[in-house]
C-alpha cells in the first residue's frame, strides 16, 4: 500500500481497536478531521496519543477501506509546558474534546490547523495567568470556523454573564487572562459560549471534560 509523504496531526482523542490497536482521531491540514488506524499503537505505549500532541507521520492508504494508517509516528513538540502542568493538562483534555464534538469526520477549514497548533503552543507556552485561557479559546475557535461572536449574537446565550463575556469577546488576549474569574464564573462563560457554539454548528456539543474543569475550578 502506497505511503504519502509525511504530514502533521493533532490529536484528538483515540478509540481502541482489538488488543493493540489504536483508531487516532486527528486534524490535520490536508485530511482536515479524520480517523487513522495505529495497528501497534498499545504495545509501543500510548503518551505519542494524548490530546493535543501534535505529530508527524506518513499516511499509508488502504484501497479496500477508508480507514488508512498512520506510520513512522514522532512528536513534532514535547509540549512539556502543558503535561507538567495539571491544570494545563486538564485544559488540553477539554480543548481537544471541544475541537473532537464541534469538527464533524472531513472537516477541513481553511487555516483551522493552522489556528489549532498555534493555539496549542501558546498554551504551552503560558507560564502564568493561563486560567481563562479556555474561555477565549472558545471565542477564537468560533472566528476560525467564520463566526467570530459579537456580545449581541452571544447575548441569548450568556444570560446574567453577559457583561462577563464582554472582554473575551471584545478585549485584548492580554487583558482576558488577567481578568479575575471564580470557578463558577468561569464554568458558567464556558457553559454559555459551548451553546453559542452548538447553535451555529448545529449541533449538540456535549463536553464531558468540562465536568472536570468544573471540579478544577470550583
Amino acid at each position: 500500500m502506497p505511503a504519502r509523504d509525511t504530514i502533521e496531526l493533532i490529536v484528538l482523542s483515540t478509540t481502541p481497536v482489538g488488543e493493540n490497536a489504536l483508531v487516532v482521531h486527528t486534524l490535520s491540514r490536508e485530511w482536515g478531521r479524520r480517523g487513522f488506524l495505529v495497528p501497534s499503537a498499545r504495545k509501543a505505549g500510548t503518551a505519542r496519543f494524548l490530546p493535543l500532541n501534535i505529530l508527524e507521520a506518513q499516511v499509508v492508504e488502504n484501497p479496500k477501506s477508508e480507514l488508512w494508517s498512520l506510520r513512522n509516528i514522532t512528536p513534532r513538540d514535547a509540549l512539556s509546558g502543558i503535561r507538567d502542568n495539571i491544570h494545563k493538562n486538564t485544559m488540553s483534555l477539554f480543548l481537544a474534546e471541544v475541537l473532537l464534538r464541534t469538527l464533524k469526520e472531513g472537516t477541513c477549514e481553511e487555516g483551522l490547523f493552522e489556528w489549532c497548533v498555534g493555539s496549542i503552543l501558546t498554551l504551552n507556552a503560558l507560564e502564568a495567568d493561563f486560567y481563562n485561557y479556555h474561555i477565549r479559546f472558545l471565542v477564537d475557535f468560533a472566528g476560525a470556523l467564520g463566526f467570530r461572536p459579537t456580545l449581541q449574537d452571544v447575548a441569548p446565550f450568556a444570560g446574567e454573564q453577559l457583561e462577563r463575556l464582554r472582554p473575551f469577546v471584545e478585549g485584548r488576549f492580554e487583558e482576558c487572562m488577567l481578568l479575575p474569574l471564580s470557578g463558577e464564573n468561569r464554568n458558567a462563560l464556558c457553559e454559555a459560549l459551548l451553546k453559542y457554539l452548538s447553535y451555529h454548528t448545529d449541533s449538540n456539543i456535549h463536553v464531558r471534560s468540562l465536568q472536570v474543569l468544573r471540579e478544577l475550578y470550583r
